[in-house]
């Protein structure tokens, strides 16, 4: 499930800038290593990211990451309990990388621009994208509930 992708990802990428471990091609680190390879071409906001940048791979890696595997459990397994969460989830990933990190990538400072877009977007359109969906999935109430 995407979710779980979702999670493993965050913990691979988001940790690495929140914890303000240096991404360089000769890293010992590999997870340095993996992001380096994404980063210097496609995210300079991601490879040098300012405070707040850090606060939001920081939610991604330390709440979201956890929260993605409780969310493709409850929708594995139909809990209804999930829509609240995963509204609020929802929202504020898709207004945080789609409006705010997207914003800086293509309008933001030059020096935080990205210099490949298809890269970029290639790697992070998923994180608007499958939230927005689940969004509209989540839009009525008790949605596991069927009526026959």
């Amino acid at each position: 499930m995407v979710f779980v992708i979702f999670a493993i990802t965050s913990g691979i990428s988001d940790a690495i800038p929140t914890l303000g471990i240096e991404m360089t091609p000769d890293s010992a680190n590999p997870l340095a290593r993996a992001n380096y390879w994404y980063a210097v071409d496609a995210d300079p906001l991601f490879m040098h990211p300012p405070v707040w940048m850090r606060l939001v791979t920081g939610l991604s890696a330390f709440v979201y990451g956890p929260f993605y595997l409780v969310l493709a459990w409850a929708l594995v397994k139909g809990k209804n309990w999930i829509q609240l969460p995963a509204v609020i989830y929802a929202t504020m990933i898709s207004s945080l990388t789609g409006i705010v990190v997207f914003g800086v990538e293509f309008f933001g400072e030059p020096q935080f621009q990205t210099p490949n877009p298809v890269k970029f977007l290639s790697f992070n359109t998923p994180y608007v994208v499958i939230p927005l969906l689940l969004l509209a999935r989540m839009r009525k109430p008790m949605p596991f509930t069927r009526r026959f």
